[in-house]
């Protein structure tokens, strides 16, 4: 398992070009402009991110970016160390598929009739986990979470329904061995108490914080 951010990550299998799939983790401060910031590393690259998601974590004032691309490793890790050159990002990671745990949510709108009359169909959604989150008279929409692949077999199970309309969230993930970014965190803020979150307190501090 890797959870350093320039180590080799065990697990996913590689395609013929010797790409696979990868979820950057990258930690950073709350501010305006990070997120632009952080795509044109990408851009200039001309590499496509297939989801990205941003999010608070679970530590008060530090947001969390999942972003997933399909590259060489080689090519990750200087991803990771433009990522980390930023300002305002404390640490970044990359793992393969092996070494998260991950989840997408996916939305399915179909005519109602076709639930109400066809009890195939709703056997169907039982099997996919599938649940009702709206129902009107002219259709339903039904939510499920899992992995792609998941989402995209109801996909194509409702189709022949009336399947009316789709769409994915970005991925949410865990990576399995990530205690070491909290801990550390909790760590500097017990040498260096304060009474209260103070926006960008960890700018220019991340060789004190962390040195992974």
């Amino acid at each position: 398992m890797n959870n350093q951010p320039l180590n080799t990550p065990a697990g996913s299998s590689l395609s013929s070009h010797g790409k696979q799939e990868y979820t950057i983790t990258a930690y950073t401060e709350d501010q305006i402009g990070i997120l632009s910031r952080v795509a044109i590393i990408f851009s200039r690259r001309k590499i496509n991110i297939h989801n990205l998601n941003t999010s608070p974590s679970e530590v008060p004032g530090i947001h969390r970016f999942n972003i997933v691309i399909e590259e060489t490793e080689e090519v990750v890790k200087k991803l990771v160390r433009q990522i980390e050159k930023q300002v305002d990002v404390l640490k970044a990671y990359y793992n393969t598929n092996d070494e998260i745990i991950w989840q997408e949510m996916a939305l399915y709108k179909v005519p109602t009739d076709a639930i109400a009359e066809k009890a195939k169909v709703e056997r169907l959604l039982h099997q996919f986990g599938a649940r009702a989150v709206a129902i009107r008279k002219d259709f339903t929409v039904f939510e499920t979470t899992g992995h792609r692949e998941e989402t995209d077999k109801l996909i194509e199970a409702l189709e022949p329904y009336g399947l009316i309309e789709f769409v994915r969230s970005a991925r949410v993930a865990i990576i399995k061995d990530s205690s070491s970014f909290h801990s550390k965190v909790k760590e500097f803020e017990k040498l260096q108490p304060g009474e209260e979150v103070v926006e960008n307190e960890y700018l220019g501090k991340q060789s004190e914080v962390f040195t992974m």
